[in-house]
């Protein structure tokens, strides 16, 4: 298994956080396996893609929320990361507890 769970959806409050404001966040490096998805599906085309970052973070937005990390945005970032054999995956992690 390479995340801690898959889910459908965000279950923690709305945030407010635009995507500069992510910026402000220092990434670290989170475990793929402590990571539960907020989305079911992926796009395959944002995976493979060379340049997938080039309009985005460099980094994944996770949000820790109730004990569990949820992965809001970098799920291809995340699955190439599993792909690459890597057990993390550099994130920004927003605390909401």
């Amino acid at each position: 298994m390479i995340f801690k769970r898959v889910g459908e959806g965000r279950p923690y409050p709305p945030h407010g956080y635009a995507q500069r404001d992510w910026a402000s966040i220092l990434p670290q490096q989170v475990r793929l396996d402590q990571l539960v998805t907020t989305k079911r599906t992926l796009d395959l085309d944002a995976l493979l893609a060379e340049d997938s970052t080039f309009y985005g973070d460099l980094f994944a937005h996770v949000v820790s929320w109730q004990g569990d990390l949820y992965l809001e945005d970098g799920l291809h970032r995340a699955l190439r990361a599993a792909l690459q054999q890597r057990d993390t995956v550099h994130a920004r992690v927003l605390e909401l507890d």
